[in-house]
């Protein structure tokens, strides 16, 4: 990595750090503080689950992002109505699933965020995660609120707009979260399984704790 890369880097993650923090922040305002984690328990400063966002999963449920700790994690986001980039995006998380032997795959998860809460109901999320989605005991379609969602896709570097006509523009990616939720892999990649994401996924997949 050259030097311009690595000040980029490294400016990427004060910003994304910042905004968990400011996410942080603003839960501790609106609910009553919540006794403090011990330091071996605590979410490390770069974690994405430091933010703070209320998500509501395909089967009702609702939950915390940082209740996904304990496992890997293949993390995007998408929006159902869309016709061509978003199943990709669920084929090429699938494929990569594909790569892993039985064993490697039970110890990793699943979530995907809709960009788009004003139509991806949980009806709407339940009827997509049955068409296209891999096992639901192990993948998650949720929704949150915009505030949330434009939050969640800053941290994860995902950029999105919405056009006139009830579509999206938005970045394609694929993250891989180790167990505490630090980005450790990215993947643009569509129309198949990036080789070199695959081995990453699948290294995080065996290091994972026992029984994750």
């Amino acid at each position: 990595m050259n030097i311009l890369a690595s000040l980029r880097t490294r400016a990427a993650r004060v910003a994304a750090a910042a905004l968990l923090g400011a996410g942080i922040g603003i839960a501790a305002h609106a609910q009553p503080a919540a006794p403090a984690r011990d330091a071996a328990t605590a979410l490390p400063g770069d974690s994405v689950y430091r933010l703070a966002a209320a998500l509501t999963d395909q089967n009702g449920r609702n939950f915390r992002l940082d209740e996904r700790r304990g496992r890997p994690m293949l993390v995007s986001m998408f929006y159902t109505s869309c016709q061509f980039v978003c199943p990709m995006l669920i084929e090429s998380i699938r494929d990569v699933e594909q790569q892993l032997s039985p064993a490697e795959r039970e110890h990793v998860g699943v979530l995907l965020v809709s960009i788009d809460p004003e139509h991806d109901t949980v009806a709407v999320l339940k009827r997509t995660s049955d068409q296209r989605a891999g096992d639901p005991a192990r993948w998650t379609l949720a929704r949150t609120d915009a505030a949330s969602v434009r939050k969640l896709a800053a941290v994860l570097g995902i950029q999105y707009r919405a056009l006139g006509n009830g579509e999206f523009n938005h970045t394609t990616a694929i993250l891989l979260l180790d167990p505490q939720g630090r980005i450790v892999a990215r993947s643009s990649k569509l129309g198949g399984a990036e080789p070199g994401f695959v081995q990453r996924v699948r290294a995080a997949a065996r290091a994972a704790p026992s029984g994750a």
